[in-house]
């Protein structure tokens, strides 16, 4: 059974850094494809961020050059490096496993307010 469980989040001034963790269980890692979106408050989920298998990476337009994707297979886990956040960066941030099917974590509140 796939589990995934996210930590790191809170609450950071405009301006700010986090780095969202996404922990994997009950999978072969490496073999999925693994993302990250984020649902605001009366917002539908959006992608924020992907990464394959062999690590290749993408990134919706509104932080490309501010967020960075990785991944160590090492430790089953998913990285979301968040700088220069926004206020508009607010959100739940989930994130996902793909192999076929998609499997979700529970989220993670992220909040940028000063």
């Amino acid at each position: 059974q796939v589990q995934l469980v996210e930590s790191g989040g809170g609450l950071v001034q405009p301006g700010g850094s986090l780095r969202l963790s996404c922990a994997a269980s009950g999978m072969i890692f490496s073999n999925y494809a693994m993302g990250w979106y984020r649902q605001a408050p009366g917002k539908q989920r959006e992608f924020v961020a992907t990464i394959t298998s062999g690590s290749s990476t993408s990134y919706a337009d509104s932080v490309k050059g501010r967020f960075t994707i990785s991944r160590d297979n090492a430790k089953n886990t998913v990285y979301l490096q968040m700088n220069s956040l926004k206020p508009e960066d607010t959100a739940v941030y989930f994130c996902n496993a793909v192999r076929g099917l998609v499997w979700w974590g529970q989220g993670i509140q992220v909040s940028v307010s000063s």
